[in-house]
């Protein structure tokens, strides 16, 4: 284990997180807020410690990255990140827990958008900008942005990239890694610009906009409003939102063969299809509970179904209605929807279509094998066929998640809380929503939740993030032997 490189890696991301409070720092400059002098604080401090660390270890007489060095920078990376984000909070003083604070931070970078907020709109502008923001830059990860920007962390980057992006299958679009960093890159600010200027023509006002955009792009569901999206009460905006968030919710690396010209990619991938399939499926399942039972017209039926249908199964976790006390087949679609996730390769969580796809894929072959135990079943995604080792990995990620959400909701339950509302906070953070059910349904808060019982969704969210695997390897004694 290189730890003078991963410290100097890590020393890099400090430096631009710190350097990335510019922009907060304008607004709070702008709104004459008060939080300026925190952000200034804040930028001077995360630049100073980063750049003595990085001076202490840029001489490097050995720049190889092992998978082992990759794994260690992603998750160091991501907790040093919380713990920096926090800077402006701890500053300004509008936060009194630290655990509240690292729980927010957290819930930012990893996009699973739970607050411990009461009173979201009593923070200052360049707060909630900087709550916001740290979403957007989790939501194609920080880790794939620093190689982006950052030339000499090509070296070594493909172990950051597989560590970091949240897909069964590192899909290297490019033949150099920062390349493929880049072009996703450039995809997500161009949809992000786009979405500015769309909820900007909808009668949201600049900031507003980029709030809601820089959360709805990697499907966080930060708010700087305390109803959230149903602030609005705008069909237009609620339309332009649920659309942004299902592109969200899509590989981007299908977004990336359509900038190419080739949409056709788009009916021809499995996973996308069953994508489409489930959440047109929910809605008009949703659509018909609600319809006559909750909503007397049924466009405001479907409106409202689709857009919690579509915010849950991106793990956006955006709110327009109390789904709270909608009827119980609804709110199981949506608990459902927590657990589902995005695309594989999107900014979503959850286990991922991908993954459920090839598992019904493979049980459906095992019973092809019980009727004829000669035939040779080969399981396939779309014509290419899935190798043993992904079908061991995905088998091990499902019993693994399964498995720790139920010994969570177990914990949590032991620390006071009711049976739902352990089990929609494991699920919720495990699957980084942000909102769930019970007494954390959409119009509550996490601050409720005793403070062993942060910690532990803390835990949930960085395991949901970074796809179980990258965490549970360091608590393994055989993967620090050399």
């Amino acid at each position: 284990m290189n730890f003078r490189l991963i410290a100097y890696l890590v020393s890099v991301l400090v430096v631009f997180l710190g350097l990335s409070m510019i922009l907060p720092f304008a607004a709070s400059l702008y709104y004459r807020d008060g939080s300026s002098i925190a952000f200034l604080s804040s930028m001077l401090a995360a630049c100073a410690l980063g750049g003595l660390v990085y001076t202490l270890t840029r001489k490097q007489k050995e720049y190889y990255l092992s998978h082992r060095d990759g794994v260690a920078v992603v998750t160091l990376g991501w907790i040093v990140a919380g713990l920096t984000a926090s800077l402006p909070y701890l500053f300004s003083g509008m936060i009194a827990s630290f655990t509240d604070i690292y729980f927010e931070c957290m819930s930012g970078f990893t996009t699973t958008g739970a607050s411990i907020l009461t009173d979201i709109e009593v923070l200052p502008r360049g707060i909630l900008l900087w709550r916001s923001q740290t979403q957007w830059m989790g939501g194609m990860g920080i880790i794939v942005l620093s190689i982006a920007i950052l030339p000499f962390l090509g070296i070594g980057g493909m172990q950051l990239y597989k560590a970091e992006t949240p897909s069964p299958v590192a899909d290297k679009l490019t033949p150099r890694i920062s390349d493929t960093a880049k072009a996703l890159w450039r995809i997500y600010i161009s949809l992000t610009v786009l979405l500015i200027i769309l909820l900007f023509a909808g009668g949201m006002s600049v900031f507003d906009a980029v709030c809601h955009t820089f959360s709805t792009m990697p499907t966080g569901g930060f708010s700087p409003k305390n109803a959230s999206v149903g602030h609005y009460q705008s069909t237009y905006i609620n339309f332009v939102i649920i659309l942004f968030m299902f592109l969200a919710g899509i590989n981007f690396s299908l977004h990336y063969k359509l900038v190419k010209g080739n949409i056709e990619h788009y009916i021809r991938d499995p996973e996308f299809l069953a994508y489409l399939f489930i959440i047109c499926l929910f809605i008009l399942v949703v659509t018909m509970d609600l319809y006559g039972s909750v909503y007397t017209h049924i466009f405001d039926a479907f409106q409202y179904g689709a857009f919690q249908v579509v915010s849950l199964l991106t793990t956006t976790g955006f709110v327009t209605a109390d789904f709270e006390s909608w009827p119980d087949l609804s709110r199981v679609i949506l608990l459902i929807c927590m657990a589902l996730g995005g695309m594989a390769g999107s900014t979503g969580g959850g286990i991922k279509i991908m993954r459920i796809l090839l598992l019904v894929k493979h049980c459906y072959l095992e019973i092809i094998r019980i009727i004829h135990p000669h035939a040779i079943t080969v399981v396939k995604l779309g014509r290419l066929p899935v190798p043993q080792s992904v079908m061991r990995s995905i088998w091990g990620f499902f019993l693994l998640y399964i498995g720790i959400l139920i010994i969570v909701c177990i914990i949590l339950t032991a620390l006071g809380l009711d049976m739902l509302t352990s089990f929609s906070a494991a699920a919720s953070c495990m699957g980084n929503v942000g909102p769930g059910l019970g007494s954390i349904g959409p119009t509550e808060n996490f601050a409720h939740i005793p403070t062993a019982g942060k910690w532990i969704m803390i835990f949930c969210m960085l395991l949901g993030r970074l796809e179980i695997y990258t965490i549970i390897v360091l608590l393994i004694p055989g993967f620090w032997k050399k």
